[in-house]
């Protein structure tokens, strides 16, 4: 017959503790939800049309550039790329603020100078009034009137259109943050 030492005894008790904890261990929160992307139709650097139907199913990050921006677009656009490279079930969108240049030529030679996977980064063009409606109603960052001032925050959107938040891109913290945000994204049960 087995003896059950003192030793023995404190590890089952120690296991039934851990156990304990973890059963009363407070589940994360999910992420906030900011609103909902509306249904819309744009033109991809294709020059086809493309719709917010055809993101559904997968978490996204939105970004709002031009590409002749001297400024932080092509830092956005980088942090853009490094995600991608860094995620395999996310897809990313860059809306234009400036749509009369941005045709989907340029989009395209854009999207090349960033490397960005035609699968999975879509770069977005169309009417100033789907733009600007895109950008202060659903995304909340601004307008598009011809100014190109703009917001340099990333958007993450589920897999359900659902805006869950957003990130700041002149440092480092909120890039980490929505790296932490999409693993937490992922995990969330629907």
């Amino acid at each position: 017959m087995d003896r059950i030492t003192p030793q023995h005894a404190q590890r089952g008790l120690a296991a039934l503790l851990l156990f304990a904890l973890a059963a009363c261990a407070k589940q994360e929160p999910p992420l906030p939800q900011f609103g909902m992307v509306p249904e819309f139709e744009l033109t991809s650097e294709q020059g086809q049309p493309f719709g917010s139907h055809q993101l559904i199913g997968h978490p996204w990050v939105a970004a709002f550039i031009y590409t002749t921006c001297p400024g932080p677009c092509p830092r956005m656009s980088k942090l853009m790329l490094n995600l991608q490279s860094e995620t395999t079930k996310v897809n990313f969108v860059s809306f234009t603020i400036d749509p009369a240049r941005d045709t989907p030529p340029v989009l395209a030679e854009y999207a090349k100078r960033y490397k960005a996977d035609p699968k999975r980064w879509t770069f977005l063009t169309g009417p100033v009034t789907t733009l600007h409606k895109l950008n202060r109603e659903a995304f909340k960052l601004g307008d598009v009137n011809g100014s190109l001032d703009h917001s340099t925050r990333l958007v993450l959107v589920d897999q359900f259109l659902n805006v869950r938040g957003y990130y700041g891109t002149a440092d480092e913290e909120g890039i980490m943050q929505l790296k932490t945000d999409l693993i937490k994204l992922e995990k969330e049960k629907r």
